[in-house]
């Protein structure tokens, strides 16, 4: 297993629109346990391919305590929302920023698992946010876009003042 570079905003990369996966084979169960090992080493919750550069409709999460309840989602789709909650959300790729957003409180979801086997899976509270944001992610959409245009033109402001600071190490 390797660990990926997880991709941080504004990178350009991270509004790339992810295409299906056509086959679920050895490659892609491998890249999906490297996005796995890359989010528990980052001490995320949840990460979506095209956070490591790969436009493809992959989505790993684990919202267990003990780390040990990985789910993967490939080709994700949300066929119903229900309800309204607020939770305050963070993200790997726009690093020490948490801000509330809107979502929906329960969601289904049909997906493909590691198996490449049709699932469907009912979400609500964390989960439910975990899975919407990261098929954003998969949309070309961040929670940052959820915010109002002066949070995410300090947000520009600071990432891009990160992206010069690290630049110069």
């Amino acid at each position: 297993m390797a660990l990926l570079q997880i991709l941080t905003y504004p990178d350009p990369r991270l509004r790339e629109k992810a295409q299906p996966v056509d086959a679920v084979d050895a490659q892609l169960r491998q890249f999906i346990d490297d996005m796995a090992q890359t989010m528990y080493a980052a001490k995320g919750i949840g990460l979506a391919a095209t956070q490591v550069g790969v436009a493809k409709r992959v989505v790993v999460i684990d919202l267990s305590a003990e780390r040990d309840r990985l789910q993967v989602l490939i080709n994700p789709r949300i066929v119903a929302r229900d309800g309204v909650q607020v939770c305050e959300e963070g993200c790997l790729s726009v690093p020490d920023v948490f801000e509330e957003v809107e979502r929906a409180e329960r969601v289904t979801v049909s997906y493909l698992d590691r198996d490449g086997q049709a699932q469907q899976m009912d979400a609500d509270g964390l989960l439910a946010v975990c899975v919407q944001h990261e098929i954003d992610h998969l949309d070309g959409k961040l929670f940052v876009d959820y915010l109002s245009r002066l949070k995410q033109d300090r947000l520009r402001k600071k990432a891009g003042k990160r992206q010069r600071e690290e630049t110069r190490v």
